[in-house]
């Protein structure tokens, strides 16, 4: 007698195999997936004037940054996808040129909101893809590397490990019952991705040869890489588990600043000071964890009216 998960992975992979095969020939099959799209781990990018509105080459690079999520949705479409949402979770998370988008697909932009780099993500999807990823804070190599937020943390790490954003958000996604199946970005990026939730499809787009350089391919070549990875990942998507971590879950982060350590320690409920720069707390649940963080991320003093 087959399973609920084994009868669902059968007609999934029926479903990526023919592109609209319908479950026991009837309705076609749904194939949902959440396209998270940073900016430091897009083709090209080595510095803040690349990153930054203002800065002279952020509206060329936001293009290529718009081009690689396009790659994207054009190869998971070609496998089969039906419904595509994509995150913007770049900086202020307004990046995307949204009217380069086909009229079928979300977009997902602002902040702060629930879930951070994965908002728009639910059960109901069947993969996540990540675009533009980039490498860790405590990683010595990777281009515009850091965990979240570079201006304010240090360290982020998830019952006990050191995490980077990928393998956070993919444990987000674990929750749900959804599997990271592709990531690109530099290649430390990938290699941190790979070693936290295993071989999934992936492109480098560039090779870091230092904080703030990189050999790179063009955004041609990494548009063209990224569209038949994409591709590929999503019809490999029945063999692709979940990656999920163990709950309730234990999340440190180190600040560079003392001073919201030691306004949040005030919060002894909630938070435990483990040492002058960290917090440590726990959540039911990656959920509950990702609107802590969003919260200690975001929220400024100077924000208030």
């Amino acid at each position: 007698m087959y399973t609920e998960p084994t009868m669902r992975r059968a007609l999934l992979l029926l479903a990526v195999l023919t592109g609209i095969t319908s479950s026991f020939g009837q309705q076609p099959r749904r194939v949902r997936v959440l396209i998270s799209v940073d900016m430091e781990g897009i083709a090209g990018v080595v510095s803040t004037d690349q990153l930054l509105p203002g800065t002279f080459e952020y509206d060329r690079f936001r293009r290529f940054m718009t081009d690689e999520a396009l790659a994207a949705i054009q190869g998971a479409k070609q496998a089969g996808a039906t419904d595509i949402v994509v995150t913007d979770a770049h900086g202020n998370e307004q990046n995307l040129l949204v009217e380069q988008f086909p009229a079928d697909v979300r977009i997902v932009r602002g902040e702060p909101r629930h879930l951070g780099m994965m908002g728009g993500l639910d059960a109901n999807f069947d993969a996540v893809m990540f675009v533009g990823y980039h490498a860790s804070t405590h990683n010595v190599k990777g281009v515009r590397a850091h965990t979240f937020s570079s201006a304010r943390f240090t360290r982020v790490a998830l019952n006990g490990v050191p995490v980077t954003e990928g393998a956070w958000n993919a444990a987000i996604a674990g929750q749900f019952g959804v599997p990271v199946v592709f990531i690109a970005g530099d290649d430390a990026a990938v290699a941190e991705v790979r070693a936290a939730i295993g071989n999934v499809d992936a492109v480098e787009t560039k090779w870091t040869l230092g904080f703030h350089s990189a050999e790179t391919r063009t955004p041609e070549a990494s548009q063209k890489l990224i569209r038949e990875k994409a591709e590929a990942a999503v019809r490999g998507l029945p063999a692709r588990k979940p990656y999920k971590v163990q709950t309730p879950v234990t999340v440190d982060i180190s600040f560079k600043s003392i001073r919201p350590v030691e306004a949040a320690a005030y919060l002894d409920r909630i938070f435990t000071r483990t040492d002058s720069h960290t917090l440590r707390f726990t959540a039911k649940d990656m959920a509950e964890a990702s609107d802590i963080l969003e919260f200690l991320m975001t929220y400024r003093i100077d924000l208030e009216p």
